[in-house]
């Protein structure tokens, strides 16, 4: 077991809300088709100009507040974001140190692993935390409605915006990962796509390349890969976990996720359906959500697991401690 404790979480919808029935009669669709293709009501678009750092720094204050330390407790400051974040050069992570007042205390830095971005932080906070370098915070900003564009209807109709932040800390007795198994299939052909600025000369737009039913298939298939993988590694059968918390790409995604794994409903924590496909946010958010709105027990067990654009995939299976 890696020790480390979920000290805080906080989570924030940035921007106004944008419903499937706006976006499906601007494309001349039916909304009510497109709603139940999607499993998508509404998702929350953030006004044009508004800083990723501005929106991190204000949920991790919030995850601070929850965790009961300072921000000058922090030892490293992980920013996770799928599409570059405020800019290319400098990491965003040292404007949301900034923000929060830390100079010269806090190692910050981006990571960008598609929609497993959370879970590879995850991982890299638990790791750092147990070699003695903590607290840790993770802090995920996705504003994915600045890649969308009626144009791509297919990222257009399902793409949203979100934030999420975590805060790390020292475990007590009996905490911890109890599993934690991340991989990537590189020889998969690309699935979803956001070129590089630099090498195209214009803006971009989330582009899914695969078809819907082989983008299915590859999902589920990297998801019941990494949760069988980190139930055996943990020693666990996954009947025995009180929660689950998978990538919530879209509404019939999830549900087929769960009837795939023969999870109970119960013991999730739904949010694609008001917050749309938030990519790395995703998991932050439901397990924001989780520990905030849930009977969460010492001694539960946390499953996450996710699949991201690369092929990236991985489970981690996190204890609740007293």
């Amino acid at each position: 077991m890696i020790p480390v404790r979920i000290l805080g979480t906080a989570s924030a919808v940035p921007g106004r809300t944008v419903t499937t029935e706006e976006l499906a009669t601007a494309l001349g669709r039916n909304p009510q088709t497109v709603e139940a293709r999607t499993g998508i009501r509404t998702r929350h678009w953030s006004a044009p100009g508004t800083r990723m750092a501005e929106v991190g720094a204000e949920v991790l204050r919030r995850a601070l507040g929850a965790a009961g330390l300072e921000a000058r407790a922090l030892r490293r400051l992980i920013f996770v974001n799928s599409t570059g974040g405020d800019a290319l050069i400098p990491a965003t992570a040292n404007q949301v140190a900034a923000a929060l007042g830390l100079s010269g205390s806090c190692d910050a830095f981006d990571l960008n692993n598609a929609c497993m971005g959370f879970l590879s932080a995850f991982d890299l906070a638990a790791r750092s935390i147990a070699t003695g370098l903590g607290p840790v915070a993770i802090v995920t900003v996705e504003m994915l409605s600045r890649a969308v564009a009626p144009e791509a209807p297919r990222s257009y109709l399902v793409l949203g915006d979100a934030a999420a932040a975590a805060v790390l800390g020292q475990a007590r007795e009996g905490e911890g990962l109890l599993g934690s198994v991340l991989s990537n299939n590189g020889a998969l052909p690309p699935d979803t796509v956001l070129a590089h600025p630099l090498r195209t000369g214009q803006p971009e737009r989330v582009q899914f390349h695969a078809a819907r039913e082989e983008l299915r298939r590859i999902a589920l298939d990297a998801l019941a890969s990494a949760t069988h993988a980190v139930l055996a590694e943990a020693r666990v059968a996954l009947g025995d976990i009180e929660w689950v918390l998978p990538h919530q790409p879209n509404g019939s995604m999830f549900q087929s996720v769960l009837e795939m794994l023969g999870v109970d409903p119960a013991r999730t924590v739904p949010v694609v359906e008001e917050i749309g496909s938030v990519g790395a946010a995703a998991i932050p958010v439901s397990l924001d959500r989780l520990l905030r709105t849930r009977p969460v027990r010492p001694g539960d067990r946390i499953l996450m697991t996710g699949v991201g654009a690369g092929v990236a995939q991985g489970a981690l299976l996190y204890r609740v401690g007293p």
